[in-house]
C-alpha cells in the first residue's frame, strides 16, 4: 500500500515554504508533480514514488537526517538555551525545517563526536542503558595515569553518588608525570553515559580530567577531516552501522 501525504506539508518538511506560500506558489504554476502543473497544493502524492519539483528544482523528500558534529567547548548539548549557543544553532538554515536534536550531550566544556538526528527511534536505542552501546574518549588526566587505574576501571567504580559503574576499557597512551609536568593521556570507552561520568570516574579514583572529547559512538569514529564546529551527513554506511550497533550488543 502506497503511503499519500499532503503536498504542503511534505514542502514544508523540507523547507520550501509555509503552507500559505507553497498555496501562492502553485496558483502561479510553480509547483509540478509528475509533469503536471499543481492547482491544490494539499493535494495526497506519495514523495517516494511522484516526482515533485518547485520552480524547476526536483524536490528531494526525506522524512529523517543523521549529522555527525565535531562539537567545539563552549556550546551546549540541546535545541535552545536562554544563556549559551546550542549545537542546533551551528547549523546550517537547511536543517531547521527536521527539527534535529542532539542524541544525549556532551558537557559544555567537551569536545568531539556529536549525533544528531529527528529519528526519535533511532536515539532511544542508542540512548538506552540496556543496548550498552559503546562511547570512547579521549582524554587528559592531571597527572599521571597507572595500571592499577587501568585494572580500577576494569572493574568498574563508585562514582560521588555511590553509583557503580559498569567496567570501563582505559588505554593509557600517555602515563604522564606530575615532577616533569607532562599530563597523561588516555583513551577511555564506557557504556553508559551518566551525567559528568568520565570526569566523574576519574575523581573517583584521585585524578583531574583537564581535557575530554569523544572519539566515537557505537560503530562510528569521528571524523578527523571536521574542524571543531562543523557538521556533516552520515554516510550510507555509517548509518546501517548505527542501527545495527544496538542490536548486536
Amino acid at each position: 500500500m502506497k503511503q499519500t501525504q499532503r503536498l504542503d506539508k511534505i514542502l514544508a518538511h523540507v523547507g520550501i515554504g509555509t503552507r500559505s506560500e507553497l498555496k501562492r506558489l502553485a496558483k502561479e504554476g510553480a509547483i509540478i508533480v509528475n509533469g503536471a502543473k499543481v492547482k491544490d497544493s494539499g493535494m495526497q502524492v506519495n514523495p517516494d514514488t511522484d516526482v515533485i519539483t518547485v520552480n524547476g528544482e526536483t524536490v528531494l523528500y526525506r522524512e529523517f537526517v543523521y549529522l555527525m558534529m565535531n562539537k567545539p567547548q563552549g556550546v551546549v548539548s540541546a535545541t535552545e538555551d536562554n544563556r549559551d549557543r546550542t549545537v542546533v544553532d551551528l547549523l546550517d538554515a537547511a536543517y531547521a525545517p527536521f527539527e534535529v536534536f542532539p542524541v544525549g550531550r556532551l558537557d559544555k566544556d567537551t569536545e568531539g563526536f556529536l549525533l544528531l538526528t529527528n529519528d526519535g527511534k533511532l536515539a532511544h536505542n542508542l540512548l538506552s542503558p540496556r543496548k550498552h552501546v559503546p562511547k570512547t574518549y579521549f582524554a587528559k588526566v592531571e597527572w599521571e595515569v597507572t595500571e592499577t587505574d587501568r585494572e580500577s576501571f576494569s572493574l568498574g567504580v563508585t562514582l560521588d553518588d555511590g553509583y557503580e559503574t559498569l567496567p570501563g576499557n582505559l588505554r593509557i597512551l600517555e602515563g604522564g608525570s606530575e615532577s616533569e609536568g607532562v599530563h597523561a593521556e588516555i583513551e577511555l570507552t564506557i557504556m553508559e553515559g551518566k551525567f559528568h561520568q568520565v570526569k566523574r570516574m576519574f575523581q573517583a579514583i584521585g585524578k583531574k580530567v583537564v581535557y575530554l572529547k569523544r572519539i566515537s559512538m557505537g560503530p562510528i569514529a569521528l571524523d578527523p577531516s571536521l574542524a571543531l564546529g562543523q557538521v556533516r551527513e552520515l554516510s550510507k554506511e555509517e548509518l546501517v552501522a548505527l542501527q545495527n550497533a544496538h542490536e548486536s550488543q
